[in-house]
């Protein structure tokens, strides 16, 4: 059994506090300090073993794990120079996919909705006093708001990146993943991020490399 090991890495160092603190940090974090950047890599892997490489063309949209599109926008094309930048950085060559490349490299742009309801109960049997029910001359009486429902929606989005082992890919198996990286946060698909992100990506896994 292969064994695939997990490394997590965040933007700041101030996502580290003691729990006694008086004050929570995450409430004045940049989007920068609020990425988080995780890596996972099958350990019997070879990196230095691979030569070439080609990333697709386009970008793969999921949406609630379903694919719902091809993307190339700008910033789809940001993310994808930055992956053949850093790759090429790191001693591998860029071929078409049509070479018979080692590795090939899926972008995606992942994103997930969750719902959910929320429950306002009555207001002023929560904070008595605001008013005196006398003030409006109707003694004997207090009032009241009714309860009402609120329903609300959040929608998540991360950058994903695979590695796949084109070079031992059976000729009637699954293509094997050997490294993907996941980043997590605010403001990760505004234009000009890509080659920050994707850098702080890679140093997370100094292993992949040629050489």
């Amino acid at each position: 059994m292969k064994n695939f090991i997990l490394t997590i890495g965040v933007a700041a160092s101030s996502m580290l506090v003691l729990a006694g603190c008086t004050k929570d940090p995450l409430d004045n974090m940049t989007e920068e300090e609020s990425r988080i950047y995780i890596t996972n890599h099958d350990s019997s892997a070879s990196f230095s073993s691979y030569t070439t490489f080609s990333v697709a063309d386009s970008v793969a949209v999921i949406n609630n794990n379903k694919l719902e599109k091809k993307s190339l926008t700008d910033v789809d094309k940001g993310f994808i120079a930055a992956v053949k930048a850093q790759l090429t950085a790191k001693g591998y060559t860029l071929v078409a996919k049509d070479a018979n490349p080692d590795l090939g490299i899926n972008i995606n742009r992942i994103y997930n909705t969750y719902t959910g309801v929320v429950s306002y109960p009555d207001y002023w049997g929560g904070y008595p006093g605001f008013w005196d029910p006398f003030y409006w001359g109707y003694p004997g009486y207090g009032y009241y708001w009714p309860g009402s429902y609120g329903v609300y929606s959040i929608r998540e989005g991360a950058l994903s990146i695979d590695a796949l082992d084109l070079k031992n890919a059976p000729k009637d198996d699954k293509i094997k993943g050997i490294w993907n990286g996941l980043i997590r946060g605010s403001g990760i698909f505004r234009p000009g991020n890509a080659d920050s992100q994707i850098k702080t990506l890679f140093d997370q896994s100094p292993y992949f490399r040629k050489s």
